[in-house]
């Protein structure tokens, strides 16, 4: 649906639902963060402390939280500063038209294949035998679909997307340019002086609302599936092994690296470049910082730093001790130097007593 583009800040407080804190005539020509704000611009900020540098900033007029004021500004004030702002750059900036429900003449699809309403397939996908695809689900060039998958409603899966066979996604899934799901997993055994890969029989399941980024990968089941909870979203290169079960509602930040046969509960957040070894369980709610490397199971809502990780208060205590081992090495060598002047002078003492005996 088409919005007419208000060009004045009452008609955007209309729009918006927000309150203007004038009623002066402000014309609004553009949008863009404050870092970014030119003459005629809306910004926004969030926070009472960015006032000042909004105040000194070019921009016409600012979206603040309600009750925060920006000396010298035109204001739109409102309880949520960021649906507002979304709402005016998306006006000034709509999506791109709606993908046409058509299936390109370059794909290959089984004749097997079962396609619910309004499907769209791009150019050079392919869709394997006995795979089944919920309606309005849209699967973009160069994505190849295996055998016995199946895509729930309203699932999109990017360019250049590669299900292997026997997996299952739910609906509103997304899945960026680039991932994997349903590779085999590295699972060898030495057999007459080789690695010989072991049994990959499973697949890959993922729930409803779950967004999985751009060159990640999800590695079969064993024997059973590796599952991804309802909700969970995944970043970038996210690696997540063999029999893995992660819960519902996770955030796996990028570069996380979870080994084969580990649980998650619900809504476990994992920072950048985490390590996770086999078999470990992550309780609900639990934190694990940036870089660590978990060795041991993690207890519900524990927040663990380092490598390897451990609790957040011993982290911060190791730290705080490691800084101050520079002084304690000066201290070391001082008392050192003490410790050797007492010993020399008990030498003299000894040696004086020796010859007046």
């Amino acid at each position: 649906m088409h919005v007419e583009r208000p060009t004045e800040l009452a008609a955007w407080a209309q729009l918006t639902g927000a309150f203007a804190t004038t009623n002066e005539v402000v014309e609004i020509t553009g949008a863009r963060p404050l870092d970014e704000a030119r003459a005629g611009d809306i910004t926004f900020i969030d926070q009472q402390d960015r006032a000042a540098t909004a105040a000194a900033s070019p921009a016409a007029a600012v979206v603040v939280p309600t009750g925060v004021v920006v000396a010298g500004k035109p204001c739109l004030m409102c309880d949520d500063v960021h649906k507002v702002f979304s709402q005016i750059v998306t006006t000034f900036q709509p999506p791109a038209k709606a993908v046409l429900r058509s299936i390109h003449p370059t794909a290959i699809v089984s004749p097997t294949a079962r396609l619910g309403d309004d499907v769209a397939i791009g150019a050079r996908v392919v869709i394997g035998d006995n795979t089944t695809i919920g309606d309005r689900t849209t699967i973009h060039a160069g994505t190849v679909v295996g055998n016995d998958c199946c895509i729930g409603e309203q699932t999109t899966l990017m360019a250049n997307v590669s299900l292997y066979d026997r997996v299952r996604l739910g609906s509103h899934v997304i899945i960026h340019s680039g991932a994997v799901l349903g590779g085999h997993g590295f699972g060898y055994r030495q057999r007459a002086g080789r690695h010989e890969l072991t049994a990959q029989l499973g697949g890959v399941e993922v729930g409803d609302h779950v967004e999985i980024g751009a060159n990640c990968a999800i590695d079969r089941g064993t024997y059973s599936d590796t599952r991804i909870g309802e909700g969970t979203k995944i970043d970038n290169l996210v690696q997540i092994a063999h029999n893995c079960q992660i819960g519902r509602h996770n955030l796996l930040c990028s570069q996380v690296g979870i080994a084969g046969s580990t649980t998650t509960g619900d809504y476990v957040v994992m920072a950048g470049q985490v390590g996770v070894r086999d078999h470990v369980r992550i309780g609900d709610g639990a934190t694990i910082g940036a870089m660590a490397g978990v060795s041991n199971d993690v207890a519900d809502g524990l927040t663990v730093l380092g490598a390897p990780a451990i609790p957040q208060r011993d982290f911060k205590v190791q730290t705080a001790s490691i800084a101050k081992l520079p002084q304690l090495r000066k201290q070391m060598k001082e008392l050192a130097k003490e410790l050797q002047r007492l010993q020399s002078s008990i030498d003299g003492v000894d040696t004086t007593a020796d010859r007046a005996a």
